[in-house]
């Protein structure tokens, strides 16, 4: 690390502390104990799932492959890392602990997960211990997961308000996601398939499926109109018409969630509707303000993007009336975004306050992932989207609303599939920071 970003790690962590001290008296408890996880195998089988680390163990650590590890932290004392490298010569262990980060922990080299009971603290029932079942440990499974509603409803809330830290962390992911994303859409109007693009994407970025964030959705024509995408076809479909790439990067357990579409005709008028996404995205990014109830951006956005299939004769009818009707949801089904972070869909998007409780969704928008009001530091997408699927177009006649839609202009618009635009926004005290379009700009 660079002296400014150790002051930034070392200002993050008072922040962990502070935070873990405010959860442990919430839940009574005297300590903080976060397993990094367990490897996973799979039932009947000797092969293993790929390891996901926990994600309370990487909000303190830049630590993302060290399975069978241990964080303990007791309110006024020096946080303790159990560093499990074990002997093995079937697999690679973790490097012995290194980096800016070690001088901040006492650190306890453990060559046997069993061994990390003599490092835990003495009495379990006194922990909160955050983490998945399999990462028990003891005779009895005394030191099981118990996660705590009160430690886990205050951690997971205030984790929506990222340290600056954290914001360079995702900066570098953005990074690391732009270069994937510069080199596809190259595969792309190269002629490549989508397994081509995905291979293309993962040479750049230098991530494969155990690094990136989520699975790459690689989508080309009508696949474009599936929201998970993730089949990745072997031979590029004749003619290529559109593509459309959400694929993100990972840095220090931090992640990037990006999302592009691209016309192979530049002169198309999938091509012009793809700009018109675009504009609206960067008029609803604005919104990332202090105070905002991300509701809003919603709502507004399905406002914004029925005006758009108004505009392209794709609707019969007045932009507010698609809405309240439901007939822009059947072409955006999905939210505007969610929160991100140390996960790609970040926890607590509903929650009313650090003691729990809920803030309900917009009647009628059942997909949307987060609706608390922006503050600073928080980190959300924005990701717009007009796709043409089948099956909630035809629902829309069963409602007896297909007079509201013209249904050539959707035939020609179909063997498209989709458009979405998606960044990476950070709320402040002022104007937002777009941290996708930053990276693009710089790339």
């Amino acid at each position: 690390m660079s002296a400014d970003l150790s002051r930034l790690y070392a200002d993050h962590l008072a922040i962990q502390r502070t935070r873990a001290d405010a959860a442990l008296a919430r839940g009574g408890f005297d300590h903080l104990v976060v397993p990094s996880g367990t490897q996973h195998y799979q039932v009947f089988d000797d092969r293993d799932y790929p390891y996901a680390v926990n994600p309370h163990f990487k909000a303190w650590l830049p630590l993302t492959n060290t399975p069978g590890s241990w964080l303990v932290y007791t309110p006024g004392e020096r946080p303790k890392v159990i560093y499990l490298q074990p002997h093995d010569y079937w697999h690679v262990v973790p490097q012995a602990p290194n980096g800016d980060w070690v001088e901040h922990f006492d650190i306890h080299i453990i060559r046997n997960p069993d061994d990390a009971k003599q490092h835990l603290p003495k009495n379990a029932n006194r922990c909160a211990i955050l983490g998945e079942a399999q990462s028990a440990l003891g005779q009895y499974g005394a030191f099981a997961p118990n996660n705590p509603p009160p430690v886990l409803d205050y951690l997971h809330y205030h984790r929506a308000y990222k340290t600056p830290y954290e914001i360079e962390m995702m900066r570098e992911a953005t990074r690391i996601g732009v270069r994937g994303h510069r080199a596809a859409e190259r595969a792309f109007h190269s002629g490549a398939s989508e397994f081509g693009i995905h291979l293309a994407y993962c040479q750049a970025a230098r991530q494969d499926a155990n690094d990136l964030p989520y699975n790459n959705i690689i989508a080309l024509n009508e696949h474009g109109a599936v929201l998970h995408y993730t089949d990745r076809d072997r031979q590029a479909p004749r003619p290529v018409r559109s593509f459309l790439i959400d694929a993100g990067g990972s840095h220090r357990g931090y992640a990037s969630d990006i999302t592009r579409t691209y016309a192979a005709d530049p002169g198309s008028e999938f091509k012009g509707m793809i700009e018109a996404v675009d504009a609206a995205q960067l008029a609803m990014c604005a919104q990332v303000r202090a105070d905002t109830d991300y509701r809003t951006i919603h709502l507004d956005a399905h406002l914004a993007l029925a005006k758009i299939l108004r505009d392209f004769d794709l609707i019969n009818v007045a932009p507010e009336i698609a809405v309240e009707t439901g007939v822009s949801s059947a072409f955006f089904p999905h939210g505007i975004g969610h929160g991100i972070g140390l996960q790609v869909h970040e926890v607590a998007g509903f929650a009313a306050s650090d003691a729990g409780g809920t803030i309900a969704k917009p009647e009628g928008h059942p997909y949307l992932r987060l609706t608390r009001t922006l503050e600073p530091g928080m980190v959300v997408t924005i990701e717009p989207g007009i796709y043409f699927i089948d099956m909630l177009l035809d629902a829309l006649k069963d409602k007896g609303l297909g007079p509201s839609v013209n249904w050539d202009r959707v035939a020609a618009f179909r063997p498209f599939g989709g458009i979405r635009i998606e960044d990476d926004v950070v709320c402040t005290e002022g104007a937002p920071i777009n941290l996708t379009r930053e990276g693009f700009s710089n790339a």
